[in-house]
């Protein structure tokens, strides 16, 4: 019994494993050529740094970075009132920045620039215009 369970197991002869059961034939599998799928309604394509996919979302990550660090956005040390002014005040996070710009406001301003940069390059993929 014990040399039956052997005999299915394969043995290893350096870094090769060879299973003896089995023929040369029988190891080897077909591989099925990929087919390309045809594009979907997110198929959105960033081929090199200049695309205009890429130059979207670089300006809208920055200009609403730019937003967020010059008192234009909310942020953690500026909140906005009912009537939509901005009003500042001390939310007791450390930072280095003169502006009072956080972290927090770093990835929260990023965050929102890349949303609308996505709103702006899925739009203009849906008219046919990119």
């Amino acid at each position: 019994m014990a040399s039956a369970v052997m005999s299915s197991l394969p043995q290893f002869t350096g870094l090769k494993a060879t299973s003896p059961s089995l023929s040369p034939v029988q190891n080897m599998v077909a591989v099925q050529p990929v087919k390309p799928k045809g594009k979907g309604a997110l198929g959105v394509r960033c081929d090199f740094i200049g695309s205009p996919t890429n130059l979207i979302m670089v300006t809208s990550t920055t200009l609403m970075l730019f937003a967020g660090r010059f008192g234009l956005a909310p942020s953690a040390n500026r909140k906005a009132t009912a009537g939509l002014k901005l009003e500042v005040r001390d939310s007791g996070l450390q930072t280095g920045d003169p502006a009072g710009f956080t972290l927090a406001d770093t990835l929260a301003c990023g965050t929102v620039g890349h949303i609308i940069g996505v709103g702006v390059v899925l739009g203009l993929k849906n008219i046919g215009a990119l």
